[in-house]
Formats: structure tokens, C-alpha cells, sequence
């Protein structure tokens, strides 16, 4: 399916033919195309902008990730330590566990920033943080937001004009210019839900 760049990392864990498998999957600077395994269920768990692992920079998994080792039906590794592997109804409660143990991190400088407030930071500093969080600069983690927002917008039969409206793009071009670019869509494909399956929200979100 297509899958949409995405500001955001997260866990995975699937099972294919019997082989469990977990991974954790980097934000995406652009749009791509994302394999279904024929028969595969998964589990995903999305982490909020500003949410990191404390052993990998977000730099290091942006537009891929890492594949964890050594996963069974019952648990998997990360950061040096065995968790359970979780399902639909328990993720909240295994990610409670990773805040606890200090395994996942929140930079609360990005989540001022992206809620409109101005840190006393200085460009640098505040660029260094966000890319070292999500792996993105500032201005593509909100542009990346802002295609999403009108993906979602444009399959609720919202019209393209009233798109650029609402969420300040110069005109029209410029929205088809960002769908391109971030969804892999036209307006017209995503109005009509053409185009094959989209990837527009993976497994479960967190705002830890």
C-alpha cells in the first residue's frame, strides 16, 4: 500500500506464516511504498512528535528503522531488555512500562514549539533538539502534519479550495504540490478514495 510520510516512529510487531516479528519503524520524510505481507496480522503503537528512544537518535531512524531481535508470541528485545509483546487492548500498558523504565524519552521543548510557544532557545539549540527527537527538522515535521490533515480532509469530501483555506496553503498547486510530495495522491484520487489502499494512521497512537 502507499504509505504517507509520517512525522511520527513506532513500534511494530507482526506475525507472518507462524514467525513472530517486531520492528521499529522511523518517521518517513516523504511518501513510499509499504509491503503487506499476505496473511500477516499486526500490532502498531505510534509515538507522539517529541517522544524518542534513549538509544537511537531520531537521525538514525528516519526513512527506516530497525528490526528487533530474538521476538517470540510472548515477548521481544529493545534497549538491552525483554518486554512483553503486546496486543491491541495492552499497548497503553506496555509503553506506561518503557516511560518507566526510561526507555522512551520526551523532549518537552518540541512539544512547546509545535503547540506555538517560544522557548528561551536559540535557533540552533531548538533545530539540533527537534531533528535529535524526531529525526526532522521544525519545518517538516509541520508540513508533513499539514498534508495529513488534508489528506484526512479531502477523503471527508472536503473540496480542495476549502483545504487551501483552512490550513493556509497559497493555492491550490501548492496542496497538490504537498499531497505529491508526502501522500502520494492527487486531490481528486483521495476525494474518491482511488488510487489502492493508503497507510493514512498505523496501529495505535500515544501521546507518551
Amino acid at each position: 500500500m502507499t504509505s504517507v510520510a509520517s512525522e511520527t516512529w513506532g513500534l511494530v510487531f507482526w506475525e507472518q506464516q507462524g514467525r513472530p516479528q517486531a520492528a521499529v519503524a522511523g518517521p518517513e520524510s516523504r511518501t513510499g511504498t509499504a509491503p503487506v505481507p499476505e496473511g500477516a496480522t499486526f500490532v502498531g503503537i505510534q509515538f507522539a512528535v517529541g517522544t524518542s528512544l534513549r538509544a537511537v537518535p531520531g537521525t538514525d531512524l528516519l526513512d527506516g528503522g530497525l528490526v528487533l531481535p530474538d521476538p517470540n508470541r510472548r515477548t521481544f528485545r529493545l534497549d538491552g531488555a525483554r518486554w512483553p509483546t503486546p496486543g491491541a487492548d495492552d499497548a497503553e500498558a506496555l509503553v506506561d512500562r518503557l516511560v518507566r523504565r526510561g526507555v522512551l524519552e520526551r523532549d518537552p521543548l518540541v512539544a512547546e514549539v509545535l503547540r506555538g510557544g517560544r522557548p528561551p532557545v536559540t535557533e540552533r539549540t531548538m533545530e539540533r533538539r527537534f531533528r535529535a527527537s524526531t529525526g526532522l527538522r521544525q519545518g517538516a515535521v509541520r508540513q508533513i502534519e499539514r498534508a495529513r490533515a488534508a489528506a484526512v480532509l479531502l477523503g471527508e469530501r472536503v473540496t480542495a479550495a476549502e483545504v487551501v483555506d483552512k490550513l493556509g496553503y497559497y493555492d491550490e498547486p501548492h496542496l497538490a504540490r504537498a499531497l505529491r510530495r508526502y501522500v502520494g495522491r492527487t486531490a481528486g484520487q483521495l476525494r474518491d478514495g482511488a488510487g489502492g489502499a493508503i497507510a493514512l494512521d498505523v496501529g495505535q497512537r500515544t501521546t507518551s
